[in-house]
């Protein structure tokens, strides 16, 4: 909790007079957290685990794995008060869990701890880390290997820096690969009983030059 302090704390003074909306998975799931944020005028959307127990009002506590979130089901409860522990205030908690589409089942629903007054908001903002979640993935091993670095202080935000400026330009060459109908070339779009395309913008602007280098002679 305190690490987390700290490292919102600056972007609270960054966007001051911004209105700020934390996205967060499991690993963030703290109603300590969401206490904090909303005492701070922050909206927040915490995913939690299965096992935290709730109270709705007037009733016992029950464990979020006893809802019966199952696929094609959403829920949005009011002022639900989130595990045991007392002194907090009270949320809502947005159930969702995709229907099976394409042959394709999500593995689990998702329970979304939230201070955002409707089901379609929670979802919203909750579905936007999806995007969230793939350049995080480019920046560490699917990418730049941020990670690896073990940098810190004002090392650390310098890579950050020059990771964004790369990422942009990955990213704009590979959509500008894309216009040209250069993609359908540099990588495979499909594979046994994969329905999407298999590389990302950002995977064919990093990484189509070295193709189109060895189909060219240029190695």
């Amino acid at each position: 909790m305190s690490e987390q302090k700290r490292l919102i704390r600056p972007l609270l003074r960054l966007f001051k007079g911004y209105r700020i909306l934390v996205l967060a998975d499991r690993e963030f799931h703290s109603i300590k957290l969401a206490h904090w944020l909303h005492s701070e005028g922050i909206d927040f959307v915490l995913r939690q685990k299965q096992g935290t127990y709730i109270r709705q009002e007037n009733e016992s506590y029950q464990s979020l794995q006893s809802l019966g979130l199952n696929p094609g089901i959403s829920f949005f409860l009011n002022r639900i008060q989130s595990t045991k522990q007392k002194g907090f205030g009270k949320f809502n908690l947005a159930g969702y869990y995709k229907r099976k589409y394409r042959g394709k089942l999500e593995p689990a629903g998702w329970f979304l701890l939230t201070n955002l007054d409707s089901l379609k908001d929670a979802i919203k903002a909750f579905k936007s880390r999806s995007g969230i979640e793939a350049m995080f993935g480019d920046c560490k091993t699917g990418g730049y290997n941020l990670e690896s670095t073990y940098a810190d202080g004002q090392r650390l935000i310098a890579l950050i820096l020059l990771i964004a400026i790369a990422y942009t330009c990955a990213i704009l060459a590979g959509r500008n690969s894309r216009s040209l109908g250069l993609q359908n070339y540099v990588g495979r779009l499909k594979e046994l009983k994969r329905l999407h395309r298999r590389h990302s913008a950002f995977w064919v602007g990093l990484y189509g030059r070295f193709w189109r280098s060895f189909r060219s002679g240029d190695w």
